[in-house]
């Protein structure tokens, strides 16, 4: 936490994601000199879209933007080819410069969300390092020795463990960290598992004899599964532009145990709402108002409010939604009625007989409101039937 209380007026609401300032009291003096600080994060495109997770750091920084200092975005079009081990019990596999030009291609978008773009300085690595010779990686290479790696806790563990540890993975956290000399960095934004990288910086600037960056901490958001750090690649994570019914439903995925950590960190709940709905002991209406503000933060409060009392039809008040695709009833069987596979198979809900005789035996298959129990059944329909399998997926059925 912030322990100094004129900067946690300064950070405001966003005080409660700063986990720890190294150390504070530079920060203090950087805030004192009243100039436009230069403020780094840097971002690996290793997937095609941020999460919630990453806006974690891009909130904190857009607040430095709002009291007048310089965003700094890395695209780490480099350092996202080496991959950062960071909280990693294994070497990770390499990514083709091609692919991370392909996942970078709608990340500023994404980005634009949360960040004022007309006040970001964006940079690309590979503006300094494509240009280093072999002799220049290995005096980057000498800044620091493999004790000093191996005081980093998940090259200790995999050590232990006599896991591998390539020479590459040394090399990300000086790469990390001679992006803050060529940018300069007086503060740069990380999160717990970022702490040793965020060293490095501070130490490769006092070797180039530059005034050190000050490293901003945040805490890790975990995924909807309540176990790992968000992550794309988990199949966890909560993207920025999902839509939002997709977002508001994974909001409520998230576990009675976790809500209050997203409450703090994925939404602008202020703090005494936040404890009088933990206080109400009412888990569900907690959590379906910690939804309508993750959607209200990326797409509007209006559409937050819509949301919210959408699921409540639907999932409360078991009604059909106000919004659902009509699909046309493949033609019927000869006595007039039909299958129910070839239904779910015209709406999209089951790919094969197969798929469609699981959803069926699994009894999560509803016509209007009547459950379907026989995959082999058939079944008359007027026009305008409600099909639905489990609470998400429903289609009006158009008789022609």
């Amino acid at each position: 936490m912030i322990e100094n209380a004129a900067l946690r007026e300064a950070f405001g609401l966003q005080a409660r994601c700063v986990e720890s300032i190294i150390p504070e009291h530079e920060l203090v003096k950087k805030f004192d000199t009243g100039r436009n600080l230069r403020c780094k994060i840097g971002l690996d495109p290793t997937s095609t879209s941020v999460h919630i997770g990453n806006a974690v750091q891009l909130w904190t920084l857009r607040r430095l933007q709002d009291l007048g200092h310089t965003a700094v975005l890395i695209i780490g079009d480099y350092t996202a080819t080496v991959g950062d081990p960071s909280g990693k019990d294994k070497t990770r596999p390499i990514l083709t410069h091609e692919e991370v030009e392909k996942n970078a291609a709608t990340w500023l978008e994404q980005i634009s969300l949360i960040l004022d773009m007309d006040k970001i300085e964006v940079r690309k690595n590979s503006e300094w390092f494509s240009k280093m010779t072999f002799l220049e990686v290995m005096d980057l290479a000498n800044r620091m020795t493999v004790q000093q790696m191996m005081e980093r806790d998940s090259f200790e563990d995999r050590w232990k463990t006599h896991q591998p540890i390539s020479v590459r993975e040394f090399l990300y956290c000086l790469m990390q960290g001679w992006d803050s000399v060529q940018v300069h960095a007086d503060i740069e934004l990380g999160g717990t598992d970022q702490l040793f990288n965020l060293g490095v910086g501070r130490r490769l600037m006092e070797q180039e004899g530059m005034e050190p960056q000050v490293s901003l901490i945040g805490p890790l958001l975990e995924g909807t599964d309540g176990a790992e750090k968000m992550s794309k690649s988990l199949g966890n994570s909560i993207g920025l532009t999902d839509d939002p019914k997709d977002l508001f439903g994974q909001a409520m995925r998230v576990s009675d145990e976790l809500m209050p950590k997203y409450m703090r960190l994925a939404t602008a709940m202020s703090d005494e709402e936040i404890e009088q709905l933990l206080a109400a002991g009412d888990p569900m209406a907690a959590k379906k108002r910690m939804g309508e503000a993750l959607v209200a933060r990326y797409h509007g409060e209006a559409r937050g409010k819509a949301e919210h009392e959408e699921f409540v039809r639907i999932f409360s008040e078991r009604k059909a939604p106000t919004e659902m695709p009509d699909v046309a009833a493949p033609a019927p069987g000869d006595d007039g009625t039909w299958w129910i596979v070839d239904l779910l198979k015209a709406c999209a809900f089951a790919k094969s007989t197969g798929d469609a005789r699981r959803l069926v035996e699994g009894g999560g298959v509803r016509l209007d409101e009547e459950v379907v129990g026989d995959w082999r059944g058939r079944v008359s329909l007027g026009g305008g039937e409600v099909l639905r399998v489990g609470r998400r997926k429903q289609a009006r059925l158009v008789v022609r």
